[in-house]
């Protein structure tokens, strides 16, 4: 199934160097900790999981682009390190709040601000007007999509931390 081993030197740098070119210049450093373990397949040989020092996975690897998908524990290391308003989606009210963290999707018409420098398929920071930070993601339109239609999904989510931490 899966070896987990530490990550060397150079495979932290690799990780982070990831992390700046898909998250932004500079936020490699601080959401990629120097001690970090990953989850390796037996059969491939392949990165599947980035984990921390006490074991909780931080990111998994997706296999054909090689990217970084947050866990909750990583979209708060994410939520941390980039300000705001960067890889943010900003809902309203504490009916969405509410739907959001039953894991529902966040739908356009809820969306009162999003990043305009993400993408479809980008991973988004979902969070209230607060900017306390409630789930994560995958953004399913461009920012553009989302401002201008009135229905359908925006955001497909991914984990709350409701679910995830208490």
């Amino acid at each position: 199934m899966y070896v987990t081993r530490r990550a060397t030197r150079d495979e932290v740098r690799i990780l982070r160097s990831i992390a700046d070119y898909q998250f932004g210049v500079g936020i490699g450093r601080e959401v990629v900790p120097e001690a970090v373990y990953l989850r390796i397949s037996k059969s491939t040989g392949r990165v599947r999981a980035v984990l921390d020092d006490t074991g909780r996975v931080l990111y998994t690897v997706r296999a054909y682009t090689h990217t970084l998908i947050p866990t909750i524990y990583g979209a708060l290391l994410l939520h941390r390190a980039a300000k705001y308003p960067r890889l943010r989606c900003v809902v309203v009210s504490d009916v969405v709040k509410d739907l959001v963290e039953r894991g529902s999707s966040v739908f356009s018409r809820h969306i009162m601000y999003l990043d305009e420098e993400l993408r479809a398929g980008d991973e988004v920071l979902v969070v209230d007007e607060s900017d306390k930070l409630l789930c994560t993601g995958t953004l399913k339109l461009s920012p553009l999509e989302v401002l201008e239609f009135i229905r359908g999904s925006a955001v497909r989510i991914r984990a709350c931390i409701l679910d995830e931490i208490s």
